[in-house]
Order: C-alpha cells, then sequence, then structure tokens
C-alpha cells in the first residue's frame, strides 16, 4: 500500500465522520478522546449521555455525564479517555422524563440497534480496504442490475453456500461466480440498514422481512451478520461483502429508505427532536404518503442535511456504488437534486434511481416531489418504468389481469416508450401509453426497465395467474420473451434475483415478512431449467458486448432507434447506421406475443440471427435472406445484416 492510498484513505474518512457528526450529531472517536454531538429541538433544557460497559437494558453500571449546550439545539460531551468498546445512550429531556435514544447518526450499535456503541472504525476494515476500488462505468446504461435479499439468495440448502442468509455468503466462490456467469455488473440488495422487525438476539429462529422498517439508517444490519451482539462485527462484513462484489467487477446499490420509520414514538428522529421530521397534515395529523404510519419531511433543512450526509457516509464508509429510493415520490425534489449534486463532487458514475410514486397522498404539494411526472427535472436520477412493466405483465392492481405477453390488445406503444427509455421520440403515440402522456426522461440513463421486482408477484406467479393451467414450456417462453424486453430497451435493465433460474413465490403477492419457504431462491432449478439460465446470460452478453442496446443520450437513440410495422401482438425496431458505434451496422429485433410464427418486413439483405426461439449466440445462430424476418411464436428474434 502506497503512502498517497493511505494519506487518501485517512482524509476521505476524516471528512466522512467529522462532516456528520457536526451537523446532525453522533460520535467521533479517538483513543485520547470521545466526543458527542448531538442537535435536538431548541427547547430541550438538559441533555445527558449514558456510559455503560455493557448492551444489557439495565447494566449495572452506567456513568451520566451532562451535555453542554453550544447553540440552539446543539449539544456537545468530550470524554478524555479511551472509550472504545462501550455503550451510550443520548438522553434527551423534551418533557420532565427523558427519551433515551442512541441518536439519528449511530454508526455502531448493540444488539437489535437499541443503544450506540463506540467503535474504531478503522478496527472494521477487512485487510485491503483502503485499496478497494469502484468498478469502473461510464454510462448508467451499461448496468445490468439484480435486485436480491440476503436470505432469498442464499438461505436455501440448495444454495450450497456456507453462510446462509448474511453478507458473507456474497463472498463466497460459488456466489461470485453465479453472478459473473451471469453477466449482472450490479447487485441492488434489499434494505440492509439496522432496521426493527427482526429480533437480533435470536439468531437460530427463522425470522423474515424484507427490511423497509428503518431504525438505525447508518449501520448494517445484524441479522444478516455472523454475529449481531458484537458491534464491529456487522459492519467488517458488510465491507468484505462489498470489496468482494468490487474484486469481481459487481457495483454495490443500496436500497434506502428514508421516506419513512418503522413507528414515529419509537423512533430515533421523534425522541431526538419531536415531530421536526415528520409531516403533518392540514388537520395536525400524521401524514402517510409512505403507507406504513408516517411520512419523513425531507423539505425541512435537517431532514434534508441527514439523508445527504448519510448517503454520503454509505459511500466513503462502505463504498456503496448506487442507491434505491425507496417510495421517492414522498420526497421532494429540490432534496433529490441536493443529494445528486452532492453525490456528483464524490463520483458521478454513482447511480441513483427510485420508485416515482407514493404509497398515498403525502402533505406536500405534488408538483414539487419526485414523481416519476416530473423526473425531467431530477438532474441524473432514474425511476422505474411501470408503463412497460404493467404493459408486459398486466396491471399492478389486478394481478388476474395480463399484458402483451399473453396477448392483450394495444399494449404495444407502452412496450416502445420503454424501449426507447420514456424519452420524447418521433414514433411513439403518447396517448396510447399506459400512465404516461408525455415523455418524463431527459435522457434513456433515466428509465430503469423491468418486468417483475421484489414487490409484487415474480414472473412466473403472474404468468400462472393469468394464464390458468399454463404449461411449463410456454411459461418459459413467455418469461424468456419478457426479459428480451427489458434487455434490448434503452434505459438501465433491473432484474429480480431468481428469474434467472424461473423462481416462484408460491404465488403470494406481498412477500415481506413470509417465510424462507415461500421467499427462497430454489438452486435445484438450475438443473431443471438450465435454458433459462443460459439465455439470461446469453442475452446479458449481447448487450453488453454491442453498445447499439445502450445507447446514452436521447438524441441518439431518436436517431438510430426505428420501429417497424409489424402484426398485432409483435413490436418490431431496427437500430441502424452502427448504433451507438457498434459493429453491426443494422440490428433488428422482434417480439413476438402471438401464438402462432408471425412476418415482419424488413430491408431486402443477408442476416445473421443471433437470438431465435429460446436461443442466444451472438457468434451467429443461422443465415435469413430477403425481406422477411419470421419469427416463432411467443419469443423473441434478433438479426444483424
Amino acid at each position: 500500500m502506497t503512502l498517497k492510498t493511505l494519506l487518501l484513505s485517512f482524509l476521505t474518512s476524516c471528512t466522512a465522520h467529522s462532516a456528520v457528526a457536526q451537523t446532525l450529531g453522533g460520535v467521533e472517536y479517538s483513543p485520547k478522546a470521545t466526543t458527542f454531538h448531538i442537535t435536538t429541538s431548541p427547547d430541550v433544557k438538559k441533555v445527558n449521555v449514558l456510559l455503560s460497559d455493557t448492551d444489557c437494558d439495565s447494566p449495572t453500571e452506567q456513568l451520566t455525564k451532562q451535555m453542554k449546550r453550544v447553540g440552539a439545539g446543539k449539544w456537545k460531551l468530550t470524554v478524555k479517555s479511551d472509550l472504545k468498546g462501550k455503550y451510550y445512550l443520548f438522553s434527551v429531556y423534551n418533557n420532565a422524563q427523558p427519551d433515551n435514544t442512541p441518536g439519528i447518526f449511530a454508526k455502531a450499535v448493540g444488539v437489535n440497534g437499541k443503544r450506540g456503541a463506540i467503535v474504531d472504525l478503522r478496527d472494521t476494515d477487512p485487510e485491503g480496504w483502503a485499496d478497494d476500488v469502484r468498478p469502473a462505468l461510464s454510462n448508467p446504461c451499461d448496468l445490468v442490475i439484480y435486485e436480491m435479499h440476503h436470505r432469498d439468495f442464499s438461505v436455501d440448502l440448495s444454495s450450497g453456500l456456507k453462510h446462509k442468509g448474511k453478507y458473507l455468503a456474497l463472498t463466497e466462490p460459488k456466489a461470485i461466480e453465479h453472478l459473473q456467469r451471469l453477466g449482472v455488473n450490479a447487485v441492488h440488495i434489499l434494505p440492509s440498514f439496522d432496521y426493527a422487525s427482526v429480533d437480533e438476539s435470536k439468531p437460530d429462529v427463522p425470522q423474515y422481512n424484507w427490511g423497509y422498517d428503518p431504525l438505525n439508517y447508518n449501520v448494517p444490519e445484524g441479522s444478516y451478520s455472523t454475529d449481531a451482539a458484537t458491534p464491529t462485527t456487522r459492519i467488517r462484513e458488510f465491507k468484505q461483502m462489498v470489496q468482494a462484489l468490487h474484486r469481481a467487477g459487481i457495483r454495490v446499490i443500496l436500497d434506502v429508505v428514508y421516506n419513512h420509520t418503522f413507528d414515529i414514538n419509537g423512533s430515533n428522529f421523534q425522541k431526538t427532536y419531536p415531530d421536526y421530521f415528520y409531516r403533518k397534515t392540514a388537520e395536525g395529523k400524521y401524514s402517510d404518503g409512505s403507507g406504513c404510519g408516517n411520512e419523513t419531511a425531507s423539505e425541512k433543512p435537517l431532514m434534508r442535511e441527514f439523508m445527504k450526509e448519510s448517503v454520503e457516509y454509505w459511500i466513503k464508509e462502505y463504498h456503496i456504488d448506487g442507491f434505491r429510493f425507496d417510495l421517492m415520490g414522498v420526497h421532494d425534489i429540490e432534496t433529490m437534486n441536493e443529494i445528486r449534486a452532492m453525490v456528483d463532487q464524490i463520483d458521478p458514475s454513482i447511480y441513483i434511481y427510485g420508485e416515482g410514486w407514493s404509497a398515498g397522498s403525502c402533505a406536500y404539494p405534488q408538483e414539487m416531489l419526485a414523481m416519476k411526472a416530473n423526473t425531467r427535472q431530477l438532474n441524473g436520477i432514474g425511476a422505474f418504468c411501470d408503463d412497460m412493466r404493467d404493459a408486459l405483465r398486466g396491471p399492478f392492481s389486478d394481478d388476474h389481469k395480463g399484458g402483451f405477453l399473453i396477448g392483450e390488445p394495444d399494449q404495444e406503444e407502452s412496450i416502445k416508450f420503454g424501449i426507447v427509455g420514456a424519452i420524447a421520440h418521433p414514433q411513439i403515440d403518447m396517448t396510447k401509453v399506459n400512465y404516461s402522456r408525455e415523455a418524463w426522461t431527459n435522457e434513456p440513463s433515466q428509465m430503469v426497465a423491468y418486468v417483475s421486482c421484489h414487490d409484487d408477484m415474480c414472473l412466473t406467479d403472474r404468468l400462472r395467474a393469468t394464464v390458468p393451467y399454463i404449461t411449463d414450456d410456454e411459461l418459459i417462453r413467455l418469461d424468456l420473451l419478457a426479459q428480451t424486453a427489458v434487455l434490448t430497451s434503452q434505459g438501465v435493465p433491473f432484474i429480480l434475483s431468481g428469474e434467472e433460474m424461473l423462481r416462484d413465490k408460491k404465488s403470494v403477492h406481498n412477500s415481506f415478512r413470509s417465510p424462507d419457504s415461500i421467499n427462497r431462491l430454489d438452486w435445484n432449478n438450475l438443473k431443471r431449467y438450465p435454458q433459462v439460465f443460459d439465455y439470461y446470460a446469453g442475452l446479458i452478453a449481447l448487450r453488453k458486448a454491442h453498445p447499439a442496446f445502450r445507447m446514452g443520450k436521447a438524441e441518439e437513440v431518436r436517431k438510430h432507434l426505428e420501429f417497424v410495422d409489424a402484426p398485432k401482438g409483435v413490436v418490431a425496431f431496427r437500430l441502424k447506421d452502427y448504433a451507438g458505434g457498434d459493429t453491426w451496422r443494422n440490428i433488428y429485433v422482434v417480439l413476438n406475443s402471438q401464438k402462432t410464427p408471425q412476418n415482419v418486413k424488413v430491408a431486402e439483405g443477408s442476416y445473421t440471427t443471433v437470438v431465435t426461439n429460446g436461443k442466444v449466440n451472438a457468434d451467429g445462430l443461422g443465415l435469413i435472406s430477403g425481406s422477411t424476418l419470421t419469427v416463432a411464436p411467443q419469443s423473441a428474434l434478433i438479426v444483424h445484416d
């Protein structure tokens, strides 16, 4: 390790830690002294720090230290001794009886996040951490995102992984090899901060939750570590996971849930500064735009600063490469743009995207929220394309209603809209698009293309719900057709983990707390359906090898992507004139949802087939001559001249 590397690592660490502590509260540790900061309501008259040697609910030895007011609502305490290994609570006198909390910016905690822990974060760095490098990325459209939950991925016996349901599973050779063979270059991990619904003190009791119930936003969840009782273990193992993925060329995207907390009265926000961090209606009731009982107020200065510093902390301390914002439509546009601008100062290649909707009405003007319809006001931030998703498989509101895949009419325009990356395109009739009447992106990199995710039925369950008595053969054909649409679209493609294994969730729509038997991946499916994995991997490799499928600029897409006349139930387009600097001059993609072969007229010529009837081979699967392409039933055809 060079002196320069060490110095840069030290400076980065110091910048992240001190900025956070000075603004919103937290702990700055050194062997000589530990300084505590907290920001409360200006009305608070007293704040103490409670120090203890253990993480017990009633520690036998607890030392009380009174903090000093250093400004309106600002409190500080420096203890000039080595406190490493101690536990702490801030005791905030919002009323006669104090609220005890680790604060809103704890960086280490004990079991279940009740107490903050004082650690030297450098002790948590795995060997070589200072030399960890973010995998290169020149354009967000080069990403292929794989959304996964730690338990889903590795908990089943069939996975063959040692650290089942743990961060360390993603450091094991089998897991890394699987991701590399598939070809994804980014994993989106479901919420991995410390959340409230799983009891970390019972590691041997099967427990499940997606994790959308935040408790401590800036500490990894303990149940995914091998030892939740030792505060440094979860931190170190999370870093080991990131390091292993980075070495494999895979970026790590963190699912962040700043839009609500698990509850109100028990939240660290409320215990620190009552009612400040939450929105209320005109009637004085807590607003519930999250659908979880509350919504945070991102537009308020301290909440906005918290979100910015939290994102910065995850980047600098944990080397995170991207962020997926849960219910991004709850947050205000200005805050999201400030986060993007801050991240750009660190590394512009860090991708930010989110759900462009809320779960209910927010107590803030909708035109000022980061809704999908307002994405053009979000500089360099992406949103999920439900227009294309629902056109392919059917509406979110009705599990039993199908879409293009099963032959439902008049879905083609919405799919075309997704194929161009939700930009304005002269061949798209916006009056026929599912949910949008105008283009909502400035650039295709702002659109996340997908057909399934953790939230809602997975693709096989949805197809079974919409096609009663569907055979495995038809199920696979439609599954592959759906993902062909996703992976040949101009936005950022996104797939749910296990889809490459033809996973199912026993038809459970909302499996956020279903047992492992519902959510787990059955790795035996790789042997049952090898053609599914091979197709996914082949299609991903084709996309990565050919820039025509991932042009990053709207003008390039308008210039080089044109739709071709096609029968009902068929979408066809040409990527022309060496699109994106591709080595292939013209590429035709045809998506056929019909149960009969379909013909599409193209320019007279000789074409090499690279995708046909559930097979992918970039070197060629045969030659076609003439001006007609015939695509097999319920499948895709891709050729080039």
